[in-house]
């Protein structure tokens, strides 16, 4: 399990974006999550990475809306492939947020658009 916590403000690789710094690349393990405390809107968000490939959610499963965390900060991940909800052990690909199994099958999690600019940094 690759997990960690940021307290900051969040894909692929891209020049240049006047979005909101969530956390550099290299804070977010390859193939592991982070959770970030105040992402877009105020509300906490997983930054996901594989290689330079990253994506973000809102920390929120949709079966019952809740965090995908049991304890703050320690998201699961298996194989670089999917994160998995504590509470329902629902899977959600990293590349779309997309639950492939679990009780909210077919359901999503909300994403949100992230870049990467040249010093590193993930916005959104």
């Amino acid at each position: 399990m690759n997990a960690s916590r940021l307290s900051l403000h969040s894909g692929q690789p891209s020049g240049q974006h006047p979005g909101r710094r969530l956390c550099r690349v290299s804070d977010v393990p390859d193939g592991g999550a982070r959770v970030v405390d105040e992402g877009p809107a105020g509300k906490p968000v997983i930054v996901v990475r594989r290689g330079e490939r990253v994506w973000a959610y809102a920390n929120r499963c949709p079966h019952f809306s809740v965090p995908l965390d049991f304890e703050p900060g320690l998201i699961s991940c298996y194989r670089s492939q999917v994160l998995m909800c504590a509470h329902h052990s629902a899977l959600f690909r990293f590349e779309d947020g997309h639950c492939i199994e679990g009780p909210c099958a077919g359901a999503a999690l909300d994403g949100f658009t992230v870049e990467i600019d040249a010093a590193g940094w993930v916005l959104a």
